[in-house]
């Protein structure tokens, strides 16, 4: 608890906390529209995908300081020494992570939605599974962070790494909206979306720790 707490600390304060994500998301679903005219009914079928893919890269942003800053100081030396396995000190900064960045990003999604032209009554769809995913781009994001520990582009690597782990929620995420406009049910396309994040969550902890041992050897 008290390890979780400080990883919830650090990713609220530093490089600006949640901000700097909800802000990129926003100006990135806010550009789209004006640079494709402005049409509602040219944005509506894709714009399940462009939030998501927004949303996605959105959350790559705070993803190099996860692990790079306890590296470089030191302290994740200690923590490692400490009685805490690492395989839960990855899912406690993953879950800081999940709740500094996408729970705003998760509130933020509904009002990106409908700027791409959605229709109001999705937004709460649009924020539900943005939560969901969000847990998901956490956990997938914390096994690349952990992998790039050490490298000297770190950002970069850790984007080379992310991104194709994350094509499979952000198909799952636009398909959600898609059904639902289409007027099927989400829940095929909401359960993926969970199951993705339940394989996230049984991987990620054993093979970023196994990184970060490596790293540290």
């Amino acid at each position: 608890m008290i390890l979780w707490r400080r990883e919830l600390a650090l990713a609220w304060a530093g490089g600006g906390g949640p901000l700097l994500a909800c802000g990129f998301f926003l100006c990135l679903t806010a550009m789209v529209p004006l640079a494709a005219g402005g049409d509602p009914a040219g944005l509506r079928p894709v714009a399940g995908g462009i939030a998501w893919v927004a949303l996605a890269v959105a959350s790559i942003l705070s993803l190099e300081r996860l692990f790079e800053r306890d590296f470089e100081d030191g302290a994740l030396d200690l923590i490692a020494l400490g009685p805490v396995p690492l395989e839960l000190v990855v899912i406690a900064k993953a879950k800081a992570q999940w709740m500094a960045v996408g729970w705003p990003l998760a509130l933020t999604a509904p009002v990106a939605a409908i700027t791409l032209g959605l229709p109001p009554a999705l937004a709460p769809l649009a924020g539900l599974a943005a939560l969901i995913g969000g847990l998901g781009f956490a956990l997938t994001g914390a096994l690349g962070a952990a992998l790039a520990l050490g490298s000297k582009r770190g950002g970069l690597l850790i984007a080379v790494v992310v991104l194709p782990l994350f094509i499979p929620p952000v198909v799952f995420g636009a398909g959600v909206l898609e059904r639902a406009a289409n007027g099927l049910s989400p829940l095929p396309a909401l359960a993926f979306l969970a199951a993705y994040v339940l394989f996230a969550g049984v991987v990620t902890p054993f093979a970023g720790a196994a990184a970060i041992r490596n790293a540290q050897g």
